[in-house]
């Protein structure tokens, strides 16, 4: 038995302790996620975790504690398949995660290192994810996606994150940050500096993993 064979069972009981509908087969998708990173770290090093049940608890259950919250505001507009974009993605978290749990989304991957978006067309061909595309592009480069929301995952402080990526989002779009603790003084340095919004920090449970975590919603002032 490998050391993975037991983590179907729990991804599904993760998703359980978060209000999550996580199938077989897509519980099965997320093992096969991490295997592929195993294989790939060991050539080019694409995250810092080494070991599959830190990236079980810190990928997987972190990148799945955002899809309900998100999946709510998607259905709440009523947008037939809405865009998201993952900025800063490295080895595809969340968007990997967030494809394969809202297939009728449109999920784009942006990193500026080729090595990294190169494993997340792999992962987009072994996982059969036509919703998921990988972009070797740095983000202020790019022409912009008028999507839904953008997401990112430890990229950069809010304003950085709001000032690169903000074009992105569409006019009712949002930005929204996965974050640690409470970021009060970047919410400061945001509403001084850019005209982007904190709407709300949502708190968010990751199963089996002992560190806070936040959602930090932002929206162009005078547009919520």
């Amino acid at each position: 038995m490998s050391s993975t064979d037991h983590y179907p069972h729990r991804i599904i009981a993760a998703g359980v302790a978060m209000g999550l509908v996580i199938s077989q087969a897509q519980a099965d998708a997320m093992v096969a996620y991490i295997n592929q990173l195993v294989r790939w770290n060991r050539t080019y090093n694409l995250t810092a975790l080494r070991n599959t049940e830190q990236m079980l608890v810190q990928h997987v259950f972190d990148s799945l504690s955002v899809i309900t919250p998100i999946g709510l505001l998607l259905d709440k507009n009523t947008v037939s398949n809405p865009t998201v974009v993952d900025v800063g993605s490295g080895a595809g978290l969340p968007g990997v995660i967030l494809a394969l749990m809202r297939p009728d989304c449109h999920v784009y991957c942006v990193d500026a290192v080729e090595k990294k978006m190169a494993f997340v067309r792999q992962v987009a061909g072994v996982l059969a994810l036509p919703n998921l595309k990988a972009v070797h592009q740095r983000v202020e480069s790019l022409q912009p996606y008028d999507a839904d929301i953008v997401v990112s995952r430890a990229f950069a402080s809010l304003v950085d994150f709001a000032t690169l990526a903000g074009r992105h989002v569409a006019e009712k779009g949002h930005l929204v940050a996965m974050k640690g603790r409470s970021p009060d003084e970047e919410v400061d340095t945001l509403h001084r500096q850019t005209d982007w919004q904190v709407d709300c920090i949502e708190p968010l449970q990751v199963p089996e993993l002992n560190a806070q975590r936040c959602l930090v919603w932002m929206s162009r002032q005078g547009n919520v």
